[in-house]
């Protein structure tokens, strides 16, 4: 009898071990609900606004007690610079009809932020989850003239609003010649907590080395971002908008990864370390020049294949946590690790 239920015991343990190890090799994130997180992005546009018509001096007290380094950074880097004093800056915009009109518009498309709270409220649950020591900077939403669109400073991460106000907005196509539609495209509400919180991971946890100057590293470091990102934003988010592609762009990538990687080893540009040459494959773009027919390839191809790599190097080695990847230097232990050779098409 004792040996039966020692066996019915071991199979119930082998069974939950099965459960737990299957659980986590399908991606399944861990439980946050216990981690205290409350966003609230501080309305400095709002603020702003109010302050017009009113005195000059006043508001400027009010604004530079309340918001500090962010309101300097905002008239001296953002609006103006430092020719100007503070009240010049602010008369100024007051003063512009294209200030005016352009806070009425971020008004009407953000009422309030109530969904992107609660989005970038648990993303950062995770954040604290896997690094308990993280610092929640503060959120601020602000509109710049489209100049800025998530500015990471002291203590703080704007998100410059009238950046994503909707692919069809009148102020975008007016602004063609100085934001190409390849970039206005993305300026939409969906890509408010992709990007806050990718600038976040950049500037505050994952810095990237000066070190790392081969095209191969680069793509392991941007791989690892995206990855980190897999793992933090709400599950619904679309690969296209963590990386910042169209559904087409996304798909040419998958249909061409193994043409893509070997264009990459027959050229020798792994540890090619001359950043004008490597820079095509890791900056935005419309396009990869080079790559694919009728300008039809996808932009940055070297972040979207480290991306790749890193997620079939975690994949090959369940037993690495997020935390050892993330430490993990070496670019060509991940690459050769991974076992990444996708197939020619």
């Amino acid at each position: 009898m004792m040996k039966y239920l020692q066996a019915i015991r071991q199979s119930y343990l082998f069974f939950l071990c099965a459960v737990v190890f299957f659980s986590c090799k399908s991606g399944k994130k861990p439980d946050v609900s216990q981690i205290k997180v409350d966003i609230k992005i501080e309305r400095f546009d709002k603020d702003l606004y109010a302050g017009k018509g009113k005195d000059l001096a006043y508001t400027d007290s009010l604004l530079y007690r309340k918001y500090g380094a962010f309101y300097e950074d905002f008239i001296f880097k953002m609006v103006g610079n430092d020719s100007f004093t503070r009240l010049e800056v602010l008369k100024g915009l007051y003063d512009d009809r294209a200030y005016t009109d352009l806070n009425h518009e971020v008004d009407s498309v953000f009422p309030n932020l109530t969904k992107v709270e609660a989005e970038l409220s648990e993303t950062f649950k995770y954040v604290k989850y896997y690094y308990p020591k993280a610092q929640i900077p503060r959120f601020i939403g602000f509109l710049s003239g489209f100049s800025y669109q998530t500015p990471i400073g002291d203590d703080y991460v704007g998100i410059g609003l009238d950046m994503f106000l909707g692919q069809d907005s009148k102020f975008y196509g007016a602004l063609v010649h100085s934001i190409p539609l390849y970039l206005s495209r993305r300026f939409t509400p969906e890509y408010i907590v992709p990007r806050a919180s990718e600038y976040y991971v950049r500037e505050n946890l994952f810095k990237e080395r000066d070190e790392d100057r081969s095209l191969l590293s680069k793509m392991i470091y941007n791989g690892k971002i995206l990855y980190f990102m897999d793992q933090i934003l709400p599950e619904n988010t679309p690969d296209s908008v963590k990386i910042g592609y169209t559904n087409q762009q996304l798909e040419w990538c998958k249909s061409f990864e193994g043409d893509i990687w070997g264009y990459y080893l027959e050229n020798n540009l792994l540890f090619e370390t001359d950043y004008p040459k490597i820079q095509v494959y890791l900056s935005e773009g419309p396009f990869t020049p080079g790559l694919g027919e009728n300008r039809l390839s996808a932009p940055k191809l070297g972040v979207w294949t480290g991306w790749q790599i890193v997620r079939k190097y975690m994949e090959e080695n369940p037993k690495v946590t997020l935390q050892q990847l993330m430490e993990e230097r070496d670019a060509q232990k991940i690459l050769t690790q991974s076992k990444y050779k996708p197939k020619l098409k």
